[in-house]
Parts: C-alpha cells; sequence; structure tokens
C-alpha cells in the first residue's frame, strides 16, 4: 500500500523512471538526413520569405544589386498602391470560384469513385480506363472546344465556364476509387441488411470514412483552382470578374517600360495568404490521406 500510494502521489517521477533509459543516437544518417531536411525547408520557404519582405520595398530596394534581404526602411506604399485597385472583388472572385470548386470536385469525386470500386456493372472497367486516360491529357489540348463549347451556352466571362469544366477532375475520381478500394465489403452488406438505403449508406457510413481522402482532395483543388491562371485569362473578359491571380498579373505598372515589383509583390503575398490558411485548416485529413494511401496503397 505504501509503494502504491508513492508511485501515485509521484507519477511524474514513474514516467521519469520510464523514459530516462531512451536516448537519441545521432548517427551519421540521422545527420546528413536532418541537415538535408533543413536545406530542403530553407529552399522552399525562400522565395515566399522573399515575396513577403519585397511587399515592404521601394521599387529601387525591391530590383537592387546586390539585393537587400530583409527591407531596411519598409514601406507601405506598396499595399497602398494595390488596393487602389478592385483588390476585393478579385479576392471575392477567387473565393467563390475555389470554394464552389472545391465542394463540387469532392462531391461528384467521392461519388463517381464509390460507384467504380463498389459497384458492379457492365463498362466500369473502361470508364475507368478513360478516367485514366483523361489524366495524362493537356488541359491546352481541349482548351479550344472547350471554349467555343462555353461560348456557345453564353458561359464565357461567367461563374458557369469557369466553375463547371472542372468538376469531372480525372485525377479527383481517381484519387476517390481508389481509397473507396479499402472500404470492407462486408460493412456495406451489414448497413444494407439493417435497412439502409443507398443514399443513406453513402452519406452516413462512406462519406465518414472516405475524410481523410476528401481533406487531401480539397486542398488539391482548392490549390488548383486558385492558381488556375490560363484557364481565367482564357475566360475572362471584364475587369470586374477577373481572380486575384489574374487581377495582380494585369494590375496598371508605373511606366510604359518599368513594372513595380514591389506592388506585385504585395499582390502576391495577398494571393498566397488563402491557399496557407485552406492547408492548416485541412492539414490533419491531408496528413492522414496521405500517409493512408501509401500505406493501403
Amino acid at each position: 500500500m505504501t509503494a502504491n500510494a508513492h508511485v501515485h502521489a509521484h507519477p511524474g517521477s514513474v514516467r521519469k523512471h520510464r523514459h530516462s533509459g531512451i536516448k537519441r543516437k545521432w548517427t551519421p544518417t540521422k545527420i546528413v538526413s536532418a541537415l538535408l531536411l533543413i536545406l530542403s525547408t530553407i529552399v522552399f520557404i525562400f522565395p515566399f520569405y522573399w515575396i513577403m519582405t519585397g511587399a515592404f520595398k521601394i521599387q529601387t530596394v525591391a530590383t537592387a544589386i546586390p539585393p537587400e534581404w530583409f527591407p531596411l526602411k519598409p514601406t507601405l506604399s506598396n499595399w497602398q498602391e494595390l488596393f487602389k485597385n478592385p483588390i476585393w472583388r478579385w479576392t471575392l472572385n477567387s473565393f467563390i470560384i475555389s470554394v464552389v470548386e472545391m465542394i463540387a470536385v469532392c462531391l461528384a469525386s467521392s461519388t463517381a469513385g464509390y460507384v467504380l470500386a463498389k459497384k458492379l456493372f457492365p463498362g466500369r472497367k473502361i470508364i475507368f480506363t478513360m478516367f485514366i486516360a483523361a489524366m495524362a491529357l493537356p488541359k491546352q489540348v481541349i482548351l479550344v472546344p472547350l471554349f467555343t463549347m462555353l461560348a456557345d451556352f453564353g458561359w464565357v466571362n461567367t461563374y458557369y465556364g469557369l466553375i463547371l469544366p472542372a468538376i469531372g477532375w480525372p485525377f479527383g475520381v481517381f484519387l476517390m476509387k481508389q481509397f473507396a478500394q479499402t472500404i470492407p465489403g462486408e460493412l456495406m452488406e451489414a448497413a444494407k441488411m439493417d435497412g439502409c438505403s443507398e443514399i443513406r449508406l453513402f452519406s452516413t457510413i462512406i462519406l465518414p470514412l472516405l475524410k481523410p481522402a476528401l481533406g487531401a482532395l480539397a486542398i488539391f483543388t482548392f490549390i488548383a483552382s486558385w492558381n488556375d491562371y490560363f484557364s481565367q485569362l482564357i475566360m475572362i473578359r471584364s475587369t470586374t470578374m477577373m481572380t486575384l491571380p489574374l487581377g495582380v498579373s494585369m494590375m496598371t505598372t508605373q511606366s510604359e517600360f518599368m513594372t513595380n515589383y514591389g506592388v506585385l509583390m504585395a499582390g502576391a503575398a495577398l494571393a498566397s495568404v488563402p491557399m496557407i490558411a485552406i492547408f492548416l485548416v485541412f492539414q490533419k485529413a491531408f496528413t492522414q490521406g496521405i500517409t493512408m494511401g501509401a500505406v493501403k496503397g
């Protein structure tokens, strides 16, 4: 009793005793791996750092050689110049297009992936093969017929023309189909024996099990839609319909022969914030999805 009381009185000492014998051994392989990871992190973060610091530099400093690695005299003039444009309208357009496209792609891809993975019907393998083939098809190949079709519908310079063509994303269907295959068929049969309808089965059982894959797909879709500069350049005709990346790239320059890089960096910094935010929101599901795919695939 005394020993037990002593243990309960000092739980921290027990944990300390358990972990006291564990020592980290830094082998040459671990040291090299850590150094490579640190170097890779610096390489990938540096462009973002350069954009963020350049947004607070005047034009002469932003283009100076040798470069000024940190703004010694930071200025807000770039941001003031940036917000002389309809920046909030461009941001709203980007959010509407990216969020609606993200939701629609996740819903359509999860439904199609579930059907292709768990339903038996004639031509299922042919349809899936067509999706795989479509993944290798560059967007530029179908741009002319797609633009002609959207022009016939009157959807050029509209949200419809920017959102609807992207809903049937082949990669999304492929990703969800691969994850849906890991769902046990016995679970679905048990739910049907209990009287569960097909819609209820999909909404209450299948979708929660596909949550990690949906998180990964949501991030991929949002980033792809937000950065889809090429399609937006072709489909958008008016300033009010411009998205943030497109508007930033077409902002008025200081003169006919000189680009205000400080303003462009401020616009690029503003455009990168939503992508970072959406990744942080779905980070847990994204990590689970990638890990599950690596283990089960």
